[in-house]
């Protein structure tokens, strides 16, 4: 079953995209922040890691954090959650697969993405 790490959501939100990622056969294990996102992937292997742009916790940048994992050794797959055009454009620009947005939760496409993007490791 492939395993999916959420980083920096608010409870509302990760409970959101757990019944959305439960209904693919997939689970979903959440990080608060940057840190603890780095210690649990270095401990256990994750097929994507969904970044939200703002830290709920924190008020961290998920796109900084992007680039600054994406320099790491063995990073899987990183996407980013925000509805924002530019946020979604400077995250692909730091490494992350093509993201989508909270309102685009249930949507194919969005489905569709992550699909793709754990396809790519599996």
């Amino acid at each position: 079953m492939p395993l999916v790490l959420s980083v920096g959501q608010c409870s509302a939100d990760d409970a959101r995209i757990a019944r959305m990622l439960v209904a693919m056969g997939i689970t979903l294990e959440r990080a608060y922040d940057g840190a603890d996102a780095l210690v649990k992937i270095a401990g256990r292997t994750y097929d994507l890691v969904l970044v939200n742009r703002v830290f709920d916790a924190d008020g961290t940048s998920g796109v900084e954090f992007i680039g600054a994992a994406r320099r790491e050794k063995g990073m899987p797959p990183l996407m980013l959650v925000s509805d924002y055009a530019d946020a979604q454009a400077a995250a692909v620009a730091n490494g992350a697969a093509p993201g989508f947005g909270k309102s685009q939760l249930d949507m194919a496409e969005s489905l569709e993405l992550i699909r793709s993007a754990i396809q790519r490791v599996g």
